[in-house]
């Protein structure tokens, strides 16, 4: 990280003063309303915001709490303790630590050298920002954004094991520098940044630890299907994963609230459309390289999911 940068980042706060000088709890009026361990956003964002940070408070344990936002922890230098949802987890330098809403998050004590920055995020501010770089709604891209939004049946959190991950670095540091400082069009820039930065993440479900093994065997499935909805094979999938086939069909219906075979129906549906808006490629090549060589049945699934034929669809554009 850019030396300057990090050196303004671990500037005692004048709530650590106030630590350092004796006080043994947090601040609640600085994060919560009432008697609730819940951290407001109304008492960390400016109204009209989507997105702010503030450095992590050392030198005191922060106790067990929910959020009513999503939370980004990236740990710029040493490590962090963190406890979520009963789960111990250790944040390395260079690891990204999304929290969302309502899971329970409780962190150990970190030292001066241990410096990290919570990013406070409105669930609004991940879905305009994947808009202006993403046109697919994939079932990957749905699944994340319920885990952090709230709708995904377990509070969850996505624990991104980045250090020395390059792109991750930049992008981070970019978005800290574009939240400090006074640069033109900030918020279309914050939220283009998070966008590459999250899209750059999906694609890396390899170095995310998940908080289950149903959740592990979900982001598996789900990166399977985005790689090889083509030719994709449920038996395949489930042999490649080591998994009850019958076990895991449940989980995905579980977790997903849809089976295997409408999620992998999701992808090749989108995947034909996107193809339909940005190539000339005929109705029936987009439908073979999709995965469908009965081009009949792709024309119905097709109408059934969009309202209109392939070729009206395009032609509509």
């Amino acid at each position: 990280m850019n030396r300057m940068l990090l050196d303004d980042l671990r500037r005692i706060t004048p709530e650590e003063a106030a630590i350092l000088d004796g006080r043994e709890t947090i601040d609640r009026e600085i994060y919560m309303q009432g008697k609730e361990n819940m951290v407001n956003a109304k008492k960390l964002l400016a109204a009209g915001k989507l997105i702010t940070l503030r450095t992590h408070t050392r030198f005191i344990d922060f106790p067990a709490h929910t959020h009513d936002y999503v939370e980004v922890v990236y740990m710029c230098s040493g490590q962090t303790k963190h406890i979520v949802n009963g789960k111990k987890l250790t944040l390395k330098e260079g690891e990204i630590l999304f929290l969302g809403q309502s899971c329970t998050h409780e962190v150990c004590c970190a030292r001066e050298q241990d410096v990290a920055v919570n990013f406070i995020v409105l669930p609004a501010f991940f879905e305009t920002a994947l808009m202006l770089i993403g046109e697919e709604q994939t079932p990957l891209r749905q699944f994340l954004m319920d885990c952090l939004s709230g709708r995904h049946d377990d509070p969850g959190y996505l624990h991104f094991q980045t250090s020395g991950v390059l792109p991750v670095q930049n992008l981070v540091e970019n978005l800290i520098y574009i939240l400090l400082t006074d640069v033109p069009n900030k918020r279309r820039s914050s939220q283009i940044t998070m966008a590459l930065l999250f899209l750059f993440l999906m694609g890396r479900t390899d170095i995310l630890d998940t908080e289950s093994k149903a959740d592990a065997a979900i982001f598996a499935v789900l990166q399977y299907i985005e790689e090889r909805f083509a030719d994709a094979s449920f038996s395949e999938l489930s042999e490649m994963l080591h998994y009850d086939p019958s076990w895991l069909s449940r989980e995905i219906k579980r977790k997903t609230g849809r089976t295997y075979t409408q999620l992998l129906q999701e992808k090749r549906l989108a995947q034909a459309a996107f193809l339909l808006r940005n190539t000339s490629r005929k109705i029936e090549d987009i439908s073979c390289s999709v995965g469908y060589e009965n081009v009949s049945y792709f024309h119905r699934l097709f109408v059934s999911t969009y309202g209109k034929t392939p070729k009206h669809y395009r032609d509509e554009l």
